[in-house]
């Protein structure tokens, strides 16, 4: 199939990354992804929440909203209507997990990680893109405390999946919310996997289809990964 972009179908869409992107918190980013573009900021605070008092140890939490025309067609502000959608639930917690996955609480002491993650514009892939801008701008928020130490390996995360019987790498909305398949993956620097979760929207897929989409998501978490390292080292010079 041919896609609307002209991407091969192992190919990431474009990435445009902004470290320090705000003055205020004590790490942000501007994490774009094709037409999805992501702000995630970092704010460390000391303290921890009152289950945590005395143990010595950090958190590390994780926020996540669309904004209102993200989409294209406003919605209301989940805060309007007093209380949070079960998508924007289950998203924020991943982001949490995947980034307690690589951080060594005990060496964050008693503080806590803020992560906010804001969508400016969606095309498919918000949460993947959440997560890989989130790891940077906590990153960022840790070296200028001093705790560099406290992240112990980087996280990545990307979409694959089938559509139109094609397996393709980094999906937008359209592909998306066509696909028969569809996966987020959920990586670790060294390869170590924090979460994949392949869905069969349509009819059940083969394993040597779950292997194959494996591999594809593999190749784009190292790409993405390239580029978080080289990101860093532009920020830290």
């Amino acid at each position: 199939m041919s896609r609307a972009d002209n991407r091969r179908s192992d190919a990431l869409r474009p990435l445009k990354i902004e470290c320090d992107f705000l003055e205020q918190p004590h790490g942000s980013v501007l994490f774009a992804q094709g037409r999805t573009i992501v702000l995630c900021t970092a704010s460390i605070q000391e303290g921890v929440p009152r289950w945590l008092k005395g143990q010595s140890r950090g958190w590390l939490t994780a926020e996540y909203s669309l904004l209102p025309a993200s989409t294209g067609s406003r919605t209301s502000r989940e805060a309007s209507e007093g209380k949070q959608k079960g998508r924007t639930v289950e998203i924020q917690r991943l982001i949490g997990r995947s980034l307690r996955a690589v951080a060594d609480l005990a060496a964050l002491g008693e503080r806590t990680i803020w992560l906010d993650c804001d969508v400016l514009q969606a095309d498919g892939g918000t949460r993947c893109a959440s997560i890989s801008g989130a790891y940077l701008a906590a990153s960022r928020a840790l070296q200028h405390f001093g705790l560099g130490r406290v992240l112990t390996d980087s996280v990545a995360a990307v979409s694959v999946g089938i559509v139109g019987g094609e397996k393709l790498l980094d999906l937008d909305y359209a592909e998306d919310s066509g696909a028969e398949v569809d996966m987020n993956y959920v990586r670790t620097g060294d390869g170590r996997l924090i979460e994949v979760q392949a869905t069969a929207e349509t009819a059940p897929f083969h394993r040597e289809e779950l292997d194959e989409l494996l591999a594809l998501a593999t190749r784009g978490a190292e790409l993405i990964k390239s580029a978080q390292e080289e990101t860093l080292r532009a920020a830290e010079s």
